[in-house]
């Protein structure tokens, strides 16, 4: 039954692949959407199972291993359970959290569309839900349009903040590159239906065009890979070849990174590209040797801070019947090709 429902629903609003991506910050408003207001308070010692897409995904890794070393210092039991990109997982791992007695769980879903099942699953039980990274919506398959009050409380990054730190590093570079808007191009990569990404990207153009106005932007769709980013990008650029110069920046690393390859590969010198990436796990990897790169920067979103704070926000709830915010965000850095390392960046 699930299965049906499921494929038709996968179908309809296709996977989200890419990370629904600063101390704390939230929203100051508190919620009770979600399966959390008739959930109540633990005496005895407290069960959390964490549910992760992709979970042998270099910032997932890092988010298990915040959410276990928050675990051991609150005393709290956590299971972390892999979903890899598989939606129909989703739903037989919420019940078997549930069958297993965990008093709240944490998830990043493979696929929005299994948002209310997953609600509904955890709220007969009695629950606790909280979302990290990406939103779902308790009424309806896609977050975008649901009402505020049926998005259940989210932990992770702000795609606006995330964006707008990447278009301002961006201009910085461009400013001090000396480079003239006549004769530079920007690619804005990303898959097109991911709503988080699309955040994202306008944030970067509204703070670049702020400090720069006057620069053309060329929209690049992806499926937010490296490989398949590569080949869009090398397309554009064949198409543009009257460009000299290219800011380069997209949803996540993997679409910047396949940008400044394919620049590359086109023969363009890494003098000539500013690509600024969106979560340093594989822009680092540009830095660890002599050679020069297009990629000049990166903003570092640390999966671990993101664990941390849903273990200790779902701790509170089910400790001390605190209400959950209905976001809640993790800190950023920006970082280059000389502080990655200060700043604990972990090379994928």
């Amino acid at each position: 039954m699930f299965r049906t429902i499921t494929s038709r629903a996968v179908a309809a609003t296709g996977l989200l692949l890419a990370l629904g991506l600063t101390t704390a910050c939230s929203t100051g408003q508190e919620t009770k959407s979600g399966s959390d207001a008739s959930v109540a308070p633990v005496s005895g010692k407290i069960s959390i199972t964490y549910l992760q897409k992709q979970g042998d995904q270099e910032y997932f890794v890092g988010e298990a291993a915040g959410a276990k070393a928050k675990a051991a210092e609150l005393g709290v039991d956590l299971k972390v359970v892999n979903l890899g990109n598989d939606a129909n997982k989703t739903i037989s791992e919420v019940q078997s959290a549930v069958a297993q007695k965990s008093n709240g769980v944490i998830i990043v879903v493979p696929d929005p569309a299994v948002g209310p099942q997953v609600v509904q699953t955890a709220k007969d039980a009695k629950v606790a839900l909280l979302t990290s990274d990406d939103q779902i919506c308790a009424t309806g398959p896609d977050p975008s349009s649901c009402a505020k009050e049926s998005l259940v409380p989210r932990i992770g990054f702000s795609g606006a903040q995330m964006g707008g730190e990447v278009g301002k590093r961006a201009a910085e570079e461009y400013k001090k590159a000396g480079w003239s808007a006549a004769d530079t191009r920007i690619v804005s990569a990303w898959k097109q239906d991911v709503t988080v990404c699309g955040d994202r990207v306008k944030a970067a153009k509204d703070a670049f065009n702020g400090a720069v106005p006057g620069v053309q932007n060329i929209d690049v769709a992806t499926d937010n890979t490296p490989t398949g980013a590569q080949d869009k990008i090398a397309a554009t650029v064949t198409a543009n070849q009257g460009v000299k110069h290219w800011v380069v920046w997209g949803c996540n690393d993997e679409n910047v990174q396949g940008g400044v390859t394919a620049l590359q590969n086109a023969g363009v010198s890494a003098d000539n590209v500013i690509g600024v990436g969106l979560g340093a796990y594989l822009a680092c990897k540009n830095w660890s040797g002599d050679k020069p790169s297009g990629m000049k920067a990166a903003l570092f979103i640390n999966g671990k801070d993101v664990g941390a704070l849903a273990v200790q926000t779902m701790y509170d709830k089910l400790k001390n019947s605190k209400d959950f915010p209905a976001e809640a965000f993790a800190p950023t850095t920006m970082v280059d090709a000389t502080t990655w390392k200060s700043a604990g960046v972990t090379c994928s």
